[in-house]
């Protein structure tokens, strides 16, 4: 069964990463492995290194910045990336405010890491080494993907 968009396109998933784009890149490529062909990936970038790092691991398109991320958002049907995308002035102050509002108040599904970088601490979440945590939001965005709402 494949999940059709309410716009009647396929699933379209946004990756949000800043600084040197590495958890994003991480993302997109395990992303890329699990889900098939037609899902398109979305780098959004707080800056140009990130959005980058996104597309060489194989997002379908990118765009970098405030604008381009307060634009994307509601566009798009899940919305990928560390916790920290979520908190105002995060990644060492490249996350502005008006970007964690976007994200935050997108009709998109949220699938966040809980990496506690950002000063942020998510009580009841057992810590796992990144790849595990990357593979088992593959894995989740697949059940998603499907059809899956849980």
């Amino acid at each position: 069964m494949h999940f059709i968009t309410r716009s009647g396109l396929y699933l379209r998933i946004a990756v949000v990463d800043g600084q040197g784009g590495g958890i994003g890149r991480h993302i997109t490529a395990r992303l890329r492995e699990e889900l098939p062909p037609e899902v398109e990936i979305l780098a959004l970038g707080t800056n140009a290194a990130a959005t980058v790092a996104m597309l060489k691991a194989g997002a379908n398109e990118g765009a970098t910045g405030e604008r381009a991320i307060i634009y994307n958002a509601p566009r798009v049907d899940a919305i990928t990336g560390s916790v920290a995308i979520l908190i105002a002035d995060a990644m060492l102050g490249e996350l502005t405010p008006a970007m964690a509002a976007a994200i935050a108040a997108s009709p998109a599904r949220k699938f966040l890491l809980p990496l506690n970088k950002a000063g942020v601490e998510i009580i009841g979440v057992v810590a796992e080494p990144l790849p595990h945590l990357i593979d088992a939001l593959a894995r989740r965005l697949k059940t998603f993907y499907e059809g899956g709402t849980q």
